[in-house]
């Protein structure tokens, strides 16, 4: 008796994901087109398919399992019709076609493009319109892509006469594959075109103009469809995917459609309040600071972040402000501090421990009343 699990080099409890793979190892390993002229490879081919058809067809491999036969299975190429699509899946990408009749390539879409492009915050906040230049491959104009000479088109290929396929036939067993010779195409360029050396594309930049919409942010893709690569056999060209990349600001910083900023203040600013000029995206405005306003105070400006990509509205900005320390004094300036400090009660000799160990004490007096 055969044992089919032995020809498919596969154990007993094998599942079918397994015997597939197994399947389409040992068929594309002993196939005829790979092994011309073996004849020992041949009849492996045989045994592999007629294995494989009673092990993955459920009924016919319980009753292997029980019996050691499937019941009305045939030998060789004869019954392996439950499966015959699930074969043909398997050679699709060695072959180029199911069995039977006839294919020639068909119209196909041209490769996609890719372009990185990159702005600056402002044009992302408010849209901008960009003349972009792509690289890419087109149809020859003087062959208008056929890979022929003007006025001489391509001779039908005598190997698959047109068909575009090969047939290989074993017994009643057909399988048809892309003709080696044209590649599918059914013809054959004889007298090639002299612009673009019988390829029917040539390289050209091409300059796009593309409007970027307000509010796009990093990582977003402008889709401008048909400027990709140009299509094969009379197929569409393939489109230009624009992805964004948004440069770093000096000044603002965004989180989605909010735009945050920091501000200086003079002490003299926090302490008495004022009214400071304050940069937005798009033009200054002023915001009050109120009298003792603590460093990291923050300020919000409604409406003045970024347009909200494909609607309506802006986010907002946030200014946070801190008070801006001078560096160097006067003699005047520093005499003005220390009295000032003596006004308010400040010792500016005494030590921070010294401050800690001074609320303590208080803060034990106040509890001992």
């Amino acid at each position: 008796m055969k044992d089919y699990y032995q020809t498919l080099e596969s154990e007993r409890n094998a599942s079918e994901a397994d015997l597939k793979k197994a399947y389409r190892r040992l068929a594309l390993k002993y196939h005829p087109d790979r092994n011309p002229g073996d004849k020992s490879s041949e009849e492996k081919f045989k045994e592999i398919n007629e294995a494989y058809a009673c092990l993955s067809d459920p009924q016919k491999r319980a009753n292997y399992d029980n019996f050691g036969t499937a019941e009305g299975m045939g030998a060789g190429f004869g019954n392996f019709s439950s499966n015959f699509e699930d074969i043909f899946d398997i050679f699709g990408d060695f072959f180029g076609s199911a069995a039977g009749g006839s294919r020639r390539r068909r119209p196909a879409k041209g490769q996609d493009l890719r372009y990185d492009l990159e702005l600056n915050l402002k044009e992302a906040v408010f849209g901008v319109e960009k003349e972009i230049v792509i690289p890419r491959w087109v149809n020859c104009a003087a062959c208008n892509g056929t890979g022929s000479k003007p006025g001489k088109g391509p001779d039908t290929c005598t190997t698959c006469k047109g068909s575009g396929q090969t047939k290989l036939q074993q017994g009643f067993f057909s399988i048809s594959r892309t003709c080696g010779r044209c590649g599918g195409t059914g013809s054959i360029i004889t007298d090639p075109c002299s612009d673009c050396k019988g390829q029917g594309k040539i390289r050209e930049k091409r300059t796009v103009s593309l409007k970027v919409p307000p509010g796009v942010d990093t990582g977003i893709r402008l889709k401008v469809s048909g400027e990709g690569e140009a299509g094969s056999l009379g197929g569409p060209n393939g489109d230009l995917y624009v992805v964004i990349d948004v440069l770093p600001h000096p000044f603002f910083k965004r989180k989605g459609n909010d735009l945050h900023c920091e501000v200086p203040v003079s002490f003299v600013q926090a302490a008495l309040g004022a009214e400071i000029e304050v940069p937005t995206i798009d033009e200054n405005t002023f915001i009050k600071i109120p009298a003792g306003t603590p460093s990291g105070r923050v300020f919000h400006l409604r409406g003045k972040g970024a347009n909200k990509l494909g609607g309506y509205g802006k986010g907002d900005q946030y200014v946070t402000v801190f008070v801006d320390v001078p560096k160097k004094l006067t003699a005047r300036q520093k005499e003005l501090l220390k009295e000032f400090a003596e006004i308010s009660g400040d010792n500016t000799s005494e030590t921070l421990m010294d401050k800690i160990k001074h609320m303590f004490h208080n803060d034990h007096q106040e509890k001992a009343k």
